[in-house]
Order: structure tokens, then C-alpha cells, then sequence
């Protein structure tokens, strides 16, 4: 129900934003934290935790690869609205995907056939057929195969694949945003998209599975401290008498 309900939420509002203003941008992004918030309900604590570090980190991505350094562009110049909670979205797609009976049942050969996807796209994008090159695709599939058969979250990472790739196909196509055809670090030509973005997602899914046990153990040492200083500061008047 998650991930089907975030394909559809892609396709629709990555279409509608294609000529939308930026006021239809903003009321996308409040719809989309409904949304978020909503599929959150049935999450533990512990799925919760990481969809927020998820969004936080994926935020800063955007501000930081966009409007900094440049290397797509939406098509007001900014980072809209819907984008924050897209990515929550995003990410619990992906945990939703991996945690099925499909994806526990099929994984191998779910993992062939996106590597083989993605690296028949790679060699595509590298071969001088397109008129847009995308050695850039092909450095992140690289990158994208490490997170796979070396990271902890195998399934989570070929969730990401499906879901992230379904999202940039449909943005780029759309015109929602574009990647530059050089990227601003080495010059290096780019497909729009490239063909190993996910590997970009899959480092947001790894920040927020290994960072979710760091911020729930600090929080609960936030909290003894903080329940340590309010008994300290109770009158011991008041607590004989309780």
C-alpha cells in the first residue's frame, strides 16, 4: 500500500508541478506532509526516527547540490516545497519495498535484474550514442553496486532503485527539474538523470539507518538527564509528603 501509493503520488504531482506555479508547489508541499505523517502512524519508533533523519539529510543534499553547487536545477531556481516530505515518502517507500514477501522471497533475482538494468544503462550512456553523455551515471553505478553487495540494507537500497529511478525518469521527462550536462566538481558529462542516481538515494537510506540508533540512544540520555535534574529540583518537603 506504501510503495503504490507513493508511485502514484510521484507521477501525479511531478506532472502537475511540470506547469504549475510556485504557489501550486507550496500547496503540494503541505499535502505531501499529510501524507508523510499519515503513513507514519502504523511505523514503529525506530522507522519514524530514520524517516526523519532521512529528511533532514536529504534536505540539506538538495540545498546543497542545487542551489550551491548547481548540478540540477527545478525550474524556479529552488528547492520546492513537496521536496522535504517527497523524500520521506521516498525512503519509507524503500523500507516498505524491502520488508515485503515479494522482495524477501524473489531478492536475488531481484538484484540481477537491476544490475543488470542499470549497467546496460550505464554502458548506454557512456557509448557516444546519446548525444548527452553520463560518465557521471556511470561512476554512481559503481557506487551504487559497493552499496549493494557491501551495505547493510541490501533490500532497502533495491527498493530505493525502483522508486528513485521512477521518480527521475518522470521529473526529468516532465521538466519538473533537469540535470546539468556537466557536472560542477570535474566537468564530467551527465545523463538527465544519471543512470546510477539511485546511488545518491541509497547514501540518504544508509545515513538514516545508521544514524537512527545514534539519535535514539542520545535522546534517551536526553531524557534521563533531564528527568535526573527536574527530581533534583523537587523540594524534599514535597516529596515526603508524596
Amino acid at each position: 500500500m506504501i510503495a503504490a501509493f507513493t508511485f502514484i503520488c510521484v507521477a501525479i504531482s511531478l506532472n502537475i508541478d511540470a506547469s504549475g506555479s510556485l504557489q501550486n508547489q507550496n500547496f503540494m508541499g503541505v499535502i505531501a506532509w499529510i501524507f508523510l505523517i499519515g503513513l507514519l502512524v502504523g511505523e514503529n519508533k525506530d522507522v519514524r526516527t530514520q524517516v526523519v533523519i532521512a529528511v533532514a539529510f536529504a534536505t540539506v543534499g538538495e540545498h546543497f547540490a542545487s542551489i550551491y553547487m548547481g548540478g540540477y536545477i527545478y525550474r524556479f531556481d529552488n528547492v520546492p516545497a513537496y521536496v522535504p516530505p517527497g523524500h520521506g515518502m521516498v525512503y519509507l517507500t524503500a523500507i516498505a519495498l524491502a520488508r515485503s514477501g515479494f522482495f524477501l522471497k524473489y531478492a536475488r533475482e531481484i538484484a540481477v535484474f537491476v544490475v543488470l538494468a542499470c549497467g546496460i544503462w550505464s554502458i548506454w550512456g557512456i557509448s557516444g550514442i546519446p548525444e548527452q553523455g553520463d560518465a557521471v551515471g556511470a561512476i554512481l553505478f559503481c557506487v551504487f553496486l559497493i552499496y549493494l553487495f557491501k551495505g547493510r540494507s541490501p533490500l532497502v537500497y533495491l527498493g530505493a532503485f525502483f522508486i528513485t529511478t521512477w521518480l527521475e525518469l518522470i521529473g526529468t521527462a516532465a521538466g519538473t527539474w533537469r540535470w546539468v550536462e556537466l557536472e560542477p566538481i570535474f566537468g564530467l558529462p551527465q545523463g538527465n538523470p544519471p543512470s546510477g542516481v539511485a546511488a545518491w538515494y541509497c547514501l540518504v537510506d544508509a545515513v538514516a539507518i545508521g544514524g537512527a540508533p545514534l539519535l535514539l540512544k542520545w535522546i534517551q540520555k536526553s531524557n534521563k538527564w533531564i528527568t535526573k535534574k527536574a527530581s533534583k529540583g523537587v523540594p524534599q518537603e514535597t516529596t515526603e509528603n508524596e
